[in-house]
């Protein structure tokens, strides 16, 4: 009889340890599951801000752009301007010594 319960104890003292170990594989699974769903909302965090990041950088590029046809557009301003200055000049230029010509004709003819 002794044996027998010497049998018996041991195999429930045996058993013990693994409902121990259960309960440390459940907890552990729940630490798991906490760590995959946190992760997982890190994870849509950066792809979020990934999105916001893209967004603000088209935003940037549109600024950029429209600054881009600004530019263009005084710079065609001011090369119109620059080339009306370089026609207007040159229209002068070839006045005055059409000017002269006349002026060394009549020198020499004596008119």
């Amino acid at each position: 009889m002794r044996i027998i319960m010497i049998g018996v104890m041991l195999v429930l003292w045996l058993a013990t340890p693994s409902l121990a170990d259960n309960g440390f594989k459940e907890g552990a699974r729940e630490i798991g599951q906490g760590f995959k769903e946190g992760s997982k909302k890190v994870g849509e965090g950066f792809k979020e801000l990934g999105k916001e990041v893209k967004e603000a950088g088209k935003e940037v590029g549109r600024g950029f752009k429209k600054a881009g046809h600004e530019a263009e557009k005084e710079a065609k301003k001011t090369s119109r301007t620059i080339g009306e200055w370089f026609r207007d000049a040159g229209k002068k230029t070839g006045n005055a010594f059409r000017e002269l010509g006349r002026n060394i004709r009549k020198f020499f003819t004596g008119n």
